[in-house]
């Protein structure tokens, strides 16, 4: 009993030494409140570049519970949703510290590491479409590369590239994941890349971007002749966005910036030049967003864990008060995951998949230029953080 029990106390000290250190450089961050983390409030809409805008969703921080709000607009014009203000660059780096690094690493970590069949599914929708082989492979956003790895199985010729903003990406060339990796902005490093590509994937990544107009352009750059693109997103036009409120986790705020409808990301695909050959509902459903909704509600009730963000760490009477909640609750989120079980196999007809996924072939050469004269004209922070969906 004492030995299996020393690592998990030798970790829970680590983490409480490690967050009595960062609480002073978190306190200096908020003292002077959070408004220096947004942008000027738009008056247009990022994607089409309509004026007629309306409220869509007000939330905070649900996951981290740092301090802030949060509001989404949508536009009436095209129905893209996107974050208004949005964070600036201070702002999204204040808000990403210690979700996927630091704090947050190991929980992260062992999540992606255990959606090897997530990742399968998802490659092997591009199987009917790489009859002649595939040689090279860039997944963009690639985090830790777990996806990479497990596509190996299905592609064992082809070469995997991971890019990424975080050094994720430098780990992921260490264990073998893949086989170069780039850090950095993609529509920076595009330019570099051009034309060596035979597929280009972006997983739950478009979402987290500060202008998704430019990350397809750079796309589009780094395929070669008949490349493939494959992206998935979340869909904001599910069902369960309305249903749930801003308990639907795919909302992911502050973190998701652009919430895109799968016929604006198809409009603006062929308009740069793709042919799109397939489109999923159902398959890239994640059955989880009741099971989700209660356990969100339920921590926003009685958060579970200190943080350095927060004035202090929780009193006994928090952590009791936690414990005894979850308790009460655990046969409505027994409940809850049973129905997100069986609704699964109908959530596509339904419309209650929570992503959707689209795969296009570039075919014919580029119509308009690079970039959109709707789109912002300089983003606080080019490119996207790695993916948590």
């Amino acid at each position: 009993m004492t030995t299996s029990a020393r690592p998990t106390t030798t970790a829970a000290a680590t983490r409480t030494a490690l967050i009595a250190a960062l609480r002073p450089g978190y306190r200096a961050d908020l003292a002077e409140g959070t408004d220096r983390f947004f942008a000027a409030r738009r008056t247009d809409c990022p994607w089409c570049g309509a004026t007629d805008l309306r409220s869509r969703l007000r939330t905070s921080d649900l996951l981290q519970h740092k301090p802030g709000r949060f509001v989404l607009d949508e536009c009436r014009s095209c129905g893209h949703i996107f974050q208004n203000p949005q964070l600036t660059s201070a702002g999204l780096e204040f808000y990403y510290r210690d979700f996927y690094d630091g704090l947050g690493e190991q929980r992260l970590g062992g999540v992606f590491g255990t959606r090897s069949r997530v990742y399968r599914r998802r490659a092997e929708s591009v199987l009917p479409h790489a009859a002649g082989g595939l040689a090279r492979w860039l997944d963009v956003g690639t985090g830790h590369g777990h996806f990479c790895e497990s596509a190996r199985g299905l592609f064992p010729n082809t070469a995997f590239d991971g890019l990424d903003l975080t050094e994720g990406v430098e780990l992921a060339r260490r264990e073998g994941r893949v086989v170069r990796a780039f850090r950095g902005s993609f529509p920076e490093l595009a330019p570099t890349l051009a034309g060596q590509y035979d597929v280009v994937s972006m997983f739950h990544y478009l979402e987290h971007c500060t202008d998704p107009h430019r990350e397809l352009a750079a796309a589009r750059q780094a395929l070669g002749p008949s490349g493939l693109l494959l992206i998935e997103v979340p869909d904001p036009r599910s069902r369960y966005a309305r249903l749930l409120g801003r308990w639907w986790l795919p909302w992911l705020q502050p973190q998701h910036l652009h919430l895109l409808p799968a016929v604006n990301l198809r409009r603006r695909l062929s308009e740069l030049g793709f042919t799109v050959l397939l489109e999923q509902h159902g398959e890239p459903h994640d059955p989880v967003d009741l099971l989700a909704a209660c356990w969100l509600l339920l921590d926003a009730v009685a958060p579970r864990e200190d943080a350095a963000w927060l004035p202090g760490s929780p009193g006994r009477g928090r952590r009791l008060l936690r414990g005894t909640l979850f308790l009460a609750a655990a046969p409505v989120l027994l409940a809850a995951a049973a129905l997100d079980r069986l609704l699964a196999p109908v959530a596509g007809h339904a419309r209650l998949a929570n992503a959707y996924r689209l795969l296009a072939r570039l075919d014919v050469p580029q119509r308009i230029a690079d970039g959109n004269p709707a789109a912002p004209s300089a983003s606080p922070q080019d490119g996207c953080i790695t993916n948590v969906w």
